[in-house]
């Protein structure tokens, strides 16, 4: 008696995008593509960034997790180029939530952040930092937050990214890169660490898209110095700093013009 015969799986075939109505075939997403934004997205600063990035840029509708090895010391250099599209309006704000250093106006107005446009918010526990950030999205603040959470839970997580869903400004976390172990609800995870010279080293962990495997070494010399410096000086360490010193605008004391908010409850 013949054996019966058993179904064969299909074989795949590549799929002609041709076929479809040209409003489907500009709407088809393939997984080994970068997915577009699901909103507005601002420049980073960096070509080869926003090449890599969803939307061409950092998103103002989602959180955008910043993972470091030790924190205060990649935050400006990565964010630093972004700044006047953050501030594009004169009403706009920098909103920080409990950063770890006290930040130098001075320093920040380098990179074109005017004292009056940068708000310190002082909370303290990781309770009243959670709060703090939760009502700045929930509040569409205008221009950017950024909120350092080295303890933050996935859950917690989650629930500022639903908000940051309806919120038309970047909000950025800052993590320590331990958090890798831990599943998060953020589109966009990238690790950022200090390269060779005057470079940052940045990897995308997560986006909207294909894995990225490659890291991106960005030229991260701070816009006031970049027409001083040679470029055969480019490659070399910024003079008189060691690799565990801080390179950013937060490593200086406050100057008085600098709002401070204190959060207690």
């Amino acid at each position: 008696m013949a054996a019966a015969l058993q179904p064969q799986p299909p074989t795949p075939t590549g799929f002609d995008c041709g076929r479809l109505p040209a409003h489907m075939a500009q709407a088809l997403w393939r997984g080994t593509e970068v997915a577009s934004s699901a909103g507005r997205t601002l420049s980073t600063g960096f070509a080869v960034l926003d090449a890599a990035l969803p939307g061409g840029g950092w998103s103002t509708q989602g959180l955008s997790e910043l993972l470091l090895a030790q924190a205060a010391l990649c935050e400006w250099r990565l964010l630093g180029p972004a700044l006047p599209a953050f501030l594009a309006d004169k009403n706009c704000r920098i909103y920080l939530v409990a950063p770890p250093k006290s930040p130098h106006a001075m320093g920040l107005a380098q990179l074109g952040l005017a004292p009056e446009q940068l708000v310190w918010i002082d909370a303290k526990g990781p309770a009243d930092r959670l709060w703090v950030t939760e009502q700045l999205i929930k509040s569409d603040a205008a221009g950017a937050v950024l909120a350092w959470l080295p303890q933050a839970r996935p859950e917690q997580i989650r629930r500022l990214q639903v908000h940051a869903l309806h919120c038309d400004a970047p909000v950025f976390l800052i993590r320590p890169e331990t958090a890798l172990r831990d599943a998060s609800p953020a589109p966009l995870r990238v690790s950022v660490a200090l390269g060779a010279g005057w470079d940052i080293d940045l990897r995308i962990r997560k986006r909207r898209g294909a894995i990225a495997e490659e890291v991106l070494h960005l030229k991260a010399i701070p816009g006031n110095l970049n027409a001083y410096i040679p470029p055969r000086l480019h490659d070399l360490p910024a003079p008189g700093l060691q690799p565990e010193e801080v390179r950013h605008a937060l490593g200086r004391a406050l100057t008085p013009t600098v709002p401070r908010l204190r959060i207690a409850h």
